[in-house]
C-alpha cells in the first residue's frame, strides 16, 4: 500500500475507527508500542543505560558463561535510538561504548577473527559519520583518538584505516 493509499484510507475512518486501529497496532507490534512508550514518556538515560548493559553484556556476562561478543546486539540498540530519534549526544555515546567495551574484551582476550576488527571498523565509521552530521566531533574528540590509539597499541591489523576516518 502506498503512503498515498494510506492517507486516504485513513481520512475514511472515524475517530473510534481510527482509535481502534491505533491501539491493535499497539498490542500487536513491539516497535509501536516501543515508539508511543517513548514519545509519551521519554526516558533517555534509562534507554542508555539498558543498552550499554546489554552491550557489556555481550563481552563480559555475569554468569561466568562464555562471552559471544555479538556487533549485531549493539547495531540493533543504535538503530533503535536512531528511528526514535533520541538525542544524539546519547546515541554517539553508546555507539562510542560499544567500539571501547569491545576493545577492552579485546584487551583481556586478543580475538583471532578479522571479521571482529572489521566489524569494529564498520563500527567506528558509523560513528565518524553520525558525530559529522550532527556537528558532535569536537565534543567526542578524545574519546575517538582513544580508540585510534587504542587499536594502535593491541595492534589491529586495521588500526591505520581507523586513523584515516579520523582525520579525513
Amino acid at each position: 500500500m502506498s503512503k498515498r493509499a494510506l492517507v486516504k484510507y485513513l481520512q475514511s475512518l472515524d475517530k473510534q475507527e481510527l482509535e481502534s486501529q491505533v491501539l491493535d497496532l499497539y498490542e500487536r507490534f513491539k516497535p509501536v508500542k516501543t515508539y508511543y512508550n517513548f514519545v509519551f514518556n521519554p526516558k533517555e538515560d534509562k534507554l542508555v543505560e539498558e543498552a550499554k548493559f546489554k552491550i557489556s553484556k555481550e563481552y563480559f556476562p555475569l554468569n561466568g558463561r562464555r562471552p559471544k561478543a555479538r556487533r549485531s546486539v549493539a547495531q540493533k540498540a543504535i538503530k533503535q535510538f536512531l528511528t526514535l530519534e533520541l538525542d544524539p549526544t546519547l546515541a554517539a555515546d553508546v555507539m562510542l561504548f560499544n567500539i571501547e567495551i569491545a576493545q577492552r574484551y579485546n584487551e583481556e582476550k586478543q580475538v583471532k577473527q578479522e571479521a571482529f576488527y572489521k566489524s569494529m571498523l564498520n563500527s567506528y565509521r558509523e560513528l565518524i559519520d553520525f558525530v559529522d552530521t550532527h556537528g558532535l566531533k569536537a565534543v567526542y574528540q578524545k574519546r575517538l583518538t582513544d580508540i585510534v590509539d587504542t587499536a594502535y597499541d593491541q595492534e589491529w591489523f586495521n588500526a591505520e584505516a581507523f586513523d584515516r576516518l579520523l582525520t579525513q
